[in-house]
């Protein structure tokens, strides 16, 4: 439910959905789908209004048994303003929306300018945020009032200079405080643009950060939309290029027996002796935590690849197990790394770099000190 949303208008749409329900042919679904409308109906009466950044809700029978009910219900508010209003009925819960709230959004700076005008924002994920809009006191080429050519020319290059310099100032100070910052583009409707790149009036660490240059049509927020998008591959090309140099000092470090460690009983060791710097943990990284019981209630819980759940024995009677809970051993880690200040880096599989990462297990990281 999006910020700001009806809760009476949902309830309603939920009664709606619950009359259609009874439809369903499927007794076992029928049953679960209707139960499942009927809690979340009585649940959403204890809220007076949708909370600041919308709610969720996920209900349904989570039974493992066949024919036992298990209904629950889980409702939160979102860590940021959920814009979409999204109503899903289906076997699993449709996890997306809330995956890329909580995914690591990269930083960019953001200056569009020419001689009227400058803005500076950034890109937070794919959310640009306006910043600071600046009005330039540039006169324009045309001489006015008989004055020289040369004298004109003059007073306009130190307008420009002047302008420069309190452009670079504020991006500069807004660039800074952003510990995250991956990068900074420009852009602009004229040659100022490049001007401004090529006397360098920025602070030397914003410099350094520049990932290009483009023209674009605008200034303002359409500026920095154009900007944006003209620059998808510099993006793209600057997370590639720091994933390939992160994953070529591992290897280095690990053909000379450097601090790092692979694998995941290693990398375990490191985490909790606090040993670890950065972990890497590859997308294709398939470990789980399982909780498993046999027909006789002998209980276990195992770390071990996805690919090899079914093929579990109980050690006690040596029955089969079945599955009971699941978690994903990436997320745990990462969540348990940053108690330590830890840095988490994903490592993706689509370079041929993030693939001989995968090869090598899916999951690794630099030491803070050697530990054996």
């Amino acid at each position: 439910m999006p910020s700001g949303y009806s809760l009476v208008d949902i309830v309603n749409q939920l009664s709606n959905e619950k009359s259609t329900a009874i439809n369903i042919k499927s007794k076992a679904t029928r049953n679960n789908v209707v139960a499942a409308l009927d809690k979340i109906i009585q649940h959403l009466r204890i809220f007076r209004q949708t909370p600041d950044n919308g709610l969720i809700v996920f209900c349904g029978n989570v039974s493992e048994d066949e024919g036992v009910p298990d209904l629950k219900i889980w409702s939160f508010e979102p860590p940021e303003k959920m814009n979409t209003k999204i109503y899903w009925c289906d076997q699993v819960f449709v996890l997306d929306p809330l995956k890329e709230m909580i995914a690591e959004k990269e930083v960019y700076g953001l200056i569009v300018l020419d001689s009227q005008d400058a803005d500076i924002g950034l890109l937070y994920g794919k959310k640009v945020i306006p910043l600071k809009h600046i009005d330039s006191l540039v006169a324009g080429k045309a001489i006015k009032g008989g004055m020289s050519q040369r004298r004109y020319d003059r007073i306009r290059e130190e307008a420009i200079n002047e302008y420069f310099k309190e452009v670079a100032s504020v991006a500069s100070d807004f660039f800074l405080k952003q510990k995250e910052l991956k990068g900074v583009l420009i852009g602009g409707p004229g040659p100022l643009k490049d001007k401004f790149v090529k006397e360098e009036h920025l602070n030397y660490q914003v410099q350094g950060k520049i990932l290009g240059v483009k023209d674009i049509g605008y200034t303002g927020e359409h500026g920095f939309e154009e900007l944006v998008q003209r620059s998808e591959e510099l993006l793209k090309e600057a997370a590639v290029m720091k994933e390939r140099q992160l994953i070529a000092k591992f290897l280095t470090e690990l053909q000379k027996g450097g601090n790092v460690v692979y694998g995941y009983t290693q990398v375990m060791e490191a985490l909790n002796l606090g040993a670890l710097e950065t972990l890497m943990v590859s997308e294709g990284f398939d470990w789980v935590r399982v909780k498993l019981k046999c027909d006789n209630t002998h209980e276990a819980e195992r770390d071990l690849p996805e690919s090899e759940i079914n093929n579990q024995n109980c050690d006690v009677c040596g029955q089969g197990m079945r599955v009971q809970d699941k978690d994903y051993l990436g997320e745990l880690l990462s969540e348990k790394a940053k108690n330590y200040g830890t840095v988490v880096e994903l490592i993706s599989t689509d370079t041929n770099e993030g693939q001989q990462f995968k090869k090598l297990g899916g999951i690794g990281g630099f030491l803070r000190y050697r530990i054996r």
